[in-house]
């Protein structure tokens, strides 16, 4: 991959002596740190990675899926060696384009399909963020609803109207949405005229808003997206929509799906895999129907956008070293890592993956390369839920959807600053060293300062970047955190706590790990304790500590704990549910730990300077 740019490379690293090479000038692992948009991808990827690659010494940390997070990452000076993100387009990421390197000159790069990366070039010519592959969002179809009625699978979008009024005959419905979803309202409006979208006039539209200035505010064209709104507007007739369907959640649309109230949903194929093994559920994806069969379209995103950042290029040794990473993500084999349950296809042209069944009623879309790639600019989301939702309860026609639309996305940015909480006045790096992460432990603390408890816990990811020095809102602070954790709150006895501790360390009986990685190792405040690393990617725990004293079996201690139970506990990620005992002692609180988090700061407070919780022993 990339030899030309690893030859110029290569050559400034000799003309400099590799002066300023750091690490990568001895023998040391090159460290290489990768923001990840979702835990999903800790489930095989970044295992793969490590094995792949024990020349480097990853950080993988789980971020959020935001171009804003990166923006205050950049803000406070640091972004990390790779960066991934699913919320994205082009206009979104401009303000880093001077921050992230030209890709454009790689072979991976030579390897998309010209009508996918050309999304993602810029004016000037060069490419900064790379699709990984494609998931593939629309209907999720019931085989056996269908054939129980006897009506026809649809291939058109005339079938498919027929197929709505039949359902409706019967007292059924034959498509419902998760419109309280910002992303389906979104997915809804382009999925229906997708066709107008990839005509000559849409495709030109959607170059000039992608590529409009940081500040830009392109509105919608006059001659595609009119034509839009109203094949939604038939759209929303033709499949008998409520107004109570603005608040239809995903719960609650699986559930009228699996119960046999609705024929279709929407969903992504990975949903379809899903309902196939936990339901047994005869279901196929079926495509966003045109006029006719072979105007039939995917929707599509990719499963997240990748870029590397520029300031790599200053060590060549670890240039090198990112660009193997990239082509090993964009292989064969690191698309099937990326999607465990294999149901995504690839908007890349040389790449050998299986085409999974549940595409078996698509694959004349597929073999025509008829994957669109939904436009999702932060704007997009936003006033696609608004005027959508509007467009439901009947308040706006075709027309008045149209033009508030076009308000919306060219009014004036809010550029009033956020209210600062507080001020910190000390940084802390993320970075696990000999005694565990500063900041994780200044963020513990700091909550159980807060909540009064006498011991806290931190499992899974608890932390997505480091403490910065500087002004904090509370969108920023919440950002500190990681995303989806919850609070646990008990008491335990110090036995009980043992039991705690060991089953968040030690590998199971069936070789399941609750520690994937070192920057997992579980965090505590208000108690120390030791563990060690068993040189095979497993730990073991140790002696634990309360004031440098042994803990006390018989003691009762109030215990506090947060983190994500999905990881920790789901057979595809950690496959280490809690004991049943802990579980009925640790209950989850209502106390939103965000809330908590800020509430500790607020006025100006700061955090509680981080303790030396863990050692590692060897």
């Amino acid at each position: 991959m990339i030899k030309r740019i690893i030859a110029v490379l290569l050559t400034v690293g000799m003309l400099l002596g590799f002066a300023g090479c750091g690490k990568a000038e001895g023998t040391g692992k090159i460290e290489i740190t990768m923001y990840l948009w979702d835990k999903s991808m800790t489930m095989e990827l970044t295992p793969w990675l490590r094995q792949q690659f024990p020349d480097i010494d990853f950080t993988f940390v789980v971020g959020y899926n935001s171009m804003e997070f990166y923006t205050d990452l950049d803000a406070r000076g640091t972004l990390p060696d790779i960066i991934t993100c699913r919320r994205f387009s082009l206009n979104d990421a401009a303000h880093l384009s001077d921050k992230l390197m030209d890709l454009s000159e790689t072979d991976v790069v030579g390897s998309f399909y010209d009508s996918y990366i050309e999304n993602n070039r810029e004016p000037g010519g060069a490419i900064r963020w790379l699709p990984m592959c494609a998931v593939v969002d629309g209907y999720i179809a019931n085989v056996d609803l269908f054939e129980e009625y006897g009506i026809a699978l649809p291939t058109n979008y005339e079938e498919f109207a027929d197929a709505c009024r039949k359902f409706d005959g019967l007292g059924l419905r034959c498509y419902v949405n998760d419109y309280r979803e910002d992303y389906s309202c979104m997915e809804a409006l382009q999925g229906c005229a997708i066709p107008e979208l990839m005509t000559l006039d849409g495709t030109m539209w959607r170059a000039e808003y992608e590529n409009e200035a940081i500040d830009g505010q392109t509105g919608l064209d006059s001659k595609v997206w009119p034509k839009v709104f109203d094949k939604f507007e038939q759209y929303m007739k033709d499949t008998m929509i409520k107004p109570e369907d603005t608040v239809m959640s995903f719960g609650d649309m699986k559930a009228a799906f699996i119960e046999g109230r609705a024929a279709i949903m929407r969903g992504t194929a990975s949903d379809c895999t899903v309902l196939r093994k936990e339901t047994g559920m005869n279901v196929v994806m079926l495509p966003y129907f045109g006029e006719s069969s072979e105007d039939n379209w995917l929707l599509t995103y990719p499963h997240c956008q990748v870029a590397v950042n520029k300031a790599v290029e200053q060590d060549s040794r670890k240039a090198e070293a990112v660009l193997r990473v990239l082509e090993a993500m964009f292989s064969s084999e690191g698309h099937i890592r990326v999607a465990t349950d294999r149901a995504v296809l690839s908007y890349s042209k040389n790449l050998n993956i299986e085409i999974n069944d549940v595409f078996s009623q698509v694959k004349d879309c597929i073999d025509r390369n008829h994957l669109y790639m939904r436009l999702a600019s932060t704007d997009m989301f936003a006033v696609s839920k608004n005027v959508v939702t509007k467009m439901i309860t009947g308040e706006y026609g075709a027309r008045e959807a149209y033009e508030d639309f076009n308000a919306q996305l060219t009014a004036a940015r809010n550029s009033e600053a956020p209210e600062i909480v507080t001020t910190q006045n000390t940084p802390y790096d993320y970075a696990f060293g000999e005694h565990g992460s500063p900041a994780a432990s200044a963020v513990l603390n700091t909550i159980r300062r807060q909540y009064g408890s006498d011991i806290a816990v931190g499992y899974s990811s608890v932390i997505a970047s480091s403490v910065f020095k500087g002004d904090y809102s509370a969108q920023q602070l919440n950002r500190l955190m990681a995303n989806r954790l919850i609070l646990r709150s008990g008491e335990l006895t110090g036995a009980e706590l043992k039991q705690y501790m060991q089953w968040l360390v030690n590998t199971k009986t069936d070789g399941s790990k609750p520690i994937r990685h070192s920057n997992l190792i579980p965090v505590a405040s208000g108690m120390e304790y030791t563990l060690t690393d068993n040189g095979d990617g497993s730990y073991t725990l140790g002696e634990i500590t309360v004031n440098g004293s042994p803990i006390d079996d018989n003691k009762i201690y109030s215990v506090m704990s947060m983190g994500d139970d999905d990881y920790i506990e789901a057979p595809y990620y950690c496959n280490c549910p809690m004991p049943e005992e802990l579980n009925e002692k640790m209950a989850v609180m209502e106390d939103n730990i965000y809330s908590l988090f800020v509430s500790a700061l607020e006025g100006g407070k700061q955090l509680e300077p981080p303790s030396e919780y863990v050692t590692v022993l060897h």
